[in-house]
């Protein structure tokens, strides 16, 4: 019977430790040039799948392998990308249409209408609230409906 629940105990452990290991390697990142080649594999020798023309668009890390990064966008595309390509997170897509106020309160002075799409580059955020910079743009919106992290 002990033996039992030392094997449950030891076989949870192990099952924790897997999820965590695949939970730690996902997170988001940005692009940190303008031309950013993507990926067939993990490697130099790999054909270049296709090319991304945005500096700071937010994409999620989903794998790793040496100095290459598994990851796919908001349109679900997929390849890997050189470390060197990729800065930590400083950027979301907002997933729909939103305000951007002067404070973080929905009662603040509204600046502008972002719509759906939009890259913005985030300063800092609190209370589910960004602090955030687009165009000529600077001001605050709610962190729901993103493509990206704000942690």
């Amino acid at each position: 019977m002990q033996l039992i629940i030392k094997i449950n105990i030891w076989s949870l452990l192990l099952s924790l430790l897997f999820i965590f290991q695949l939970s730690s390697q996902e997170k988001f990142l940005s692009l940190k040039k303008n031309k950013v080649n993507v990926r067939y594999g993990p490697s130099f020798q790999s054909e270049i799948k296709y090319v991304y023309y945005k500096i700071n668009l937010p994409i999620k890390q989903i794998d790793k392998k040496e100095n290459f990064r598994r990851i796919v966008d908001l349109k679900n595309n997929s390849g890997w990308i050189h470390v060197s390509q990729l800065t930590k997170s400083n950027s979301i897509i907002i997933l729909e249409n939103k305000i951007l106020f002067k404070k973080p309160s929905s009662l603040s002075k509204p600046i502008a209408r972002l719509e759906k799409g939009r890259l913005l580059i985030v300063k800092k955020c609190e209370n589910n609230w960004c602090n955030i910079k687009t165009d000529n743009y600077f001001g605050w919106i709610k962190t729901d409906n993103i493509w990206g992290s704000v942690k």
